[in-house]
C-alpha cells in the first residue's frame, strides 16, 4: 500500500462536480489524514474547498458542468487525466454523476491502482426520454470502469442492480450506508440549544402555541414540494394554528409549476427562510420534519431531524425508505400519494406523546448507527480492503 510518490503514506483523492458537494467529506478528510492517508480533494471552483484545506487535504479546482455539456466534459477529462498524471494517487473515489463518470475514466487511464464510484443517488429516477437514456449511459460507463461501487443506501444498491447498471458482486454499501454521517452532538436538544431555538422562533414570528412541520431542502418537484403544499393546506383545515417552515429555497433545475410556486409565495402560514448556513437551530422549531421526496441516496435531513429528537414522515422512494424506521421513529408512504401523507400528519399532529416517543427513539437510533465517527470508520476498513486489492467479501454490506 506504499504511495508511487516515494512516501509510506498512500494518496487518496475524492472527486466530485460541485465545490458543495465537498459537505460530504467534512471530517472525514480529517479523519482520513489521521489514519494513514495523504488526501486530496477535487471539485469545481468554489469556498467550501477551504474547509477541506484546514482539515488536511491538497485541494484542486477544477471546473465541470453539472449538466451534459459535451465540449466541456472532454476538457474536464483531460484536466482529470493531467491531474493525475501528475498526483499518482493510489485509490480514486469519484461521485456524483457527472465527476464519477469523468474521475473514473480518468483515472484508469492514467492507470490509478483502484477507483471507487460512490453512487449517491440516481438521477435518472425521475428523469425522461433523452436525458434518461444519457444518464442510464453515464451511469452504466462509471459502474463498468470503476473497481469497486459503494452505494449509500441498501435500497440505492438494489435498485441499481435491478436497472442493470452494476453487478451485484461489484456493489457494496458500505458500514450502515450514507457517506458521512451525523454530526449527533451538533443536533442534540440541549438547554442551550433550546434556548437558541425560542429565540429564533421570536425572529421568525411562529407564535409560541403554533404546531409547525417543517421540510429542509430544495423546492424541486423531484423533493415533493407540490405534494407537501397540497397536504399542508388540507390539514390546516383542522389546525388553525398550523404553521409550515419551509428550510431553503426554489431552484431553476426541475422547477416546481408557477401557480404553486406564487401559492407558496403568497401564503401567510408558510415561514421560508432562504438557504441557511447552520440548519439544526430550525430543526428544534419543528414538532415534524416531512420529506415527500421522490427518490434520493440516503438523505441527511431525515436523519438530521431524528438526531434533534424530532419525528420524519418521508416517502417509499429509493434512499428515504432506509432513512426512518416505519412505525417507529416516523412513518413512511406511498410516493405521491397525498392522502397517505395527510393521514400520517393528522396521527402524529393529533397525538403529542407519539411525537414524543419517536422522537425519543429516533434519536437512539441514529445516535447507535449513523454518528459520523462509526461511518467514518467504515470507509476508512473499506478503503484499506480496496487498496489491499482484496475482494468485496472484505467489505461490510450492510441490509443483504
Amino acid at each position: 500500500m506504499n504511495s508511487p510518490s516515494g512516501t509510506d503514506r498512500p494518496r487518496l483523492t475524492y472527486v466530485v462536480t460541485a465545490s458543495m458537494s465537498v459537505g460530504f467529506f467534512y471530517g472525514q478528510v480529517a479523519y482520513m489524514v489521521s489514519n494513514g492517508w495523504n488526501v486530496d480533494v477535487i471539485s469545481s471552483p468554489g469556498p467550501e474547498l477551504n474547509a477541506m484545506r484546514a482539515e488536511g487535504a491538497r485541494c484542486w479546482a477544477l471546473p465541470m458542468e453539472r449538466e451534459i455539456a459535451p465540449l466541456k466534459d472532454i476538457a474536464s477529462l483531460w484536466r482529470l487525466w493531467q491531474l493525475f498524471r501528475r498526483t499518482r494517487p493510489n485509490l480514486v473515489v469519484a461521485g456524483t454523476p457527472k465527476a464519477g463518470l469523468l474521475g473514473v475514466l480518468a483515472a484508469r487511464l492514467t492507470g490509478v491502482p483502484q477507483v471507487v464510484y460512490t453512487l449517491h443517488g440516481l438521477r435518472l429516477e425521475t428523469a425522461l426520454g433523452l436525458k434518461r437514456v444519457l444518464l442510464t449511459f453515464s451511469e452504466r460507463i462509471a459502474c463498468r470502469f470503476a473497481h469497486r461501487v459503494h452505494c449509500v443506501s441498501p435500497s440505492l444498491r438494489a435498485r441499481a442492480i435491478g436497472l442493470g447498471l452494476v453487478r451485484s458482486d461489484k456493489a457494496a454499501v458500505v458500514g450502515p450506508g450514507t457517506c458521512r454521517g451525523v454530526d449527533t452532538d451538533r443536533f442534540r436538544p440541549s438547554p442551550d440549544a433550546q434556548q437558541k431555538a425560542s429565540n429564533l422562533r421570536r425572529k421568525l414570528g411562529i407564535d409560541k402555541d403554533a404546531l409547525v412541520i417543517g421540510f429542509v431542502g430544495r423546492f424541486t418537484r423531484d423533493k415533493g414540494i407540490l405534494e407537501l403544499y397540497q397536504a399542508f393546506t388540507s390539514v390546516r383545515e383542522r389546525y388553525a394554528n398550523l404553521r409550515l417552515l419551509l428550510v431553503g429555497d426554489f431552484e431553476p433545475g426541475d422547477p416546481i409549476a408557477v401557480d404553486i410556486r406564487r401559492a407558496i409565495e403568497s401564503n401567510r402560514d408558510l415561514i421560508r427562510t432562504g438557504f441557511v448556513a447552520d440548519v439544526a437551530p430550525y430543526y428544534r422549531l419543528m414538532d415534524i420534519c416531512v420529506l415527500p421526496t421522490y427518490r434520493e441516496g440516503l438523505p441527511g435531513v431525515p436523519l438530521e431531524a431524528q438526531s434533534s429528537g424530532i419525528p420524519v414522515i418521508t416517502t417509499q422512494a429509493t434512499g428515504a425508505i432506509d432513512s426512518v424506521l416505519d412505525g417507529q421513529t416516523g412513518f413512511i408512504v406511498p410516493v405521491g400519494d397525498v392522502k397517505a401523507l395527510c393521514a400520517a400528519i393528522d396521527l402524529l399532529l393529533g397525538d403529542p406523546s407519539l411525537r414524543k416517543r419517536m422522537g425519543e427513539a429516533g434519536r437512539v437510533w441514529v445516535e447507535a448507527v449513523f454518528r459520523q465517527e462509526i461511518v467514518w470508520a467504515a470507509y476508512a476498513r473499506a478503503y484499506k480492503e480496496v487498496s489491499c486489492g482484496r475482494s468485496l467479501e472484505g467489505v461490510e454490506v450492510y441490509g443483504e
